[in-house]
């Protein structure tokens, strides 16, 4: 039997979870659990900070993509590609390309299925706020300091504050969780 490999596969919108539905339904149906083994909606927890309100929430990592782990031939080729809300393979033409391990590993998915044991991350905080928006320090050396943001940066999770410190205003970065809108 040819080897099973992750491929993806595009979506419209806000259909994922119905695909993967319709495709573990279909599997099931036709009896092909041995060359179609799991099919993903990759998902995060991400806490999103709203009015000084931390909330844990999933979200799906790739919008518009399912994950689908399988041995790649015309039958399944053929379910997977008319399945309804399925637009197509990822690759180029109607030649589906599987995931490399590189590819894979941030998702914490291993090339044979399964997951593998996640290593302590830090969590992603969506932050509803502006360059110019007033927060207060919730923690840290600044505690308490209430100043407007003069730059945010999504990648780190830190806003730039002004703080005055020796009679002269400094650049101080605070960690999105350390602080709330005034």
């Amino acid at each position: 039997m040819a080897e099973a490999n992750w491929y993806v596969v595009h979506t419209y919108s806000g259909y994922e979870n119905k695909v993967k539905a319709n495709l573990e339904k279909t599997i099931e149906n036709r009896k092909l659990q041995d060359e179609i083994l799991e099919v993903k909606v990759p998902l995060e927890d991400v806490v999103e900070l709203k009015n000084g309100v931390k909330k844990k929430v999933s979200k799906k990592m790739f919008p518009g993509y399912v994950l689908i782990h399988m041995v790649m031939n015309d039958d399944t080729w053929y379910v997977v590609r008319n399945t309804r809300g399925v637009t197509g393979f990822v690759g180029p033409g109607s030649k589906p390309v599987p995931l490399t391990p590189a590819e894979m590993k941030p998702l914490g998915i291993q090339l044979g299925g399964g997951t593998e044991a996640e290593a302590p991350k830090q969590e992603k905080v969506e932050f509803d706020a502006e360059v110019g928006d007033m927060i207060v320090v919730t923690s840290g050396a600044w505690e308490g300091t209430t100043s407007a943001i003069t730059a945010i940066n999504e990648h780190k999770q830190t806003v730039t504050i002004e703080v005055e410190m020796f009679g002269r205003a400094t650049s101080v970065e605070i960690n999105f969780l350390d602080i709330k809108k005034a």
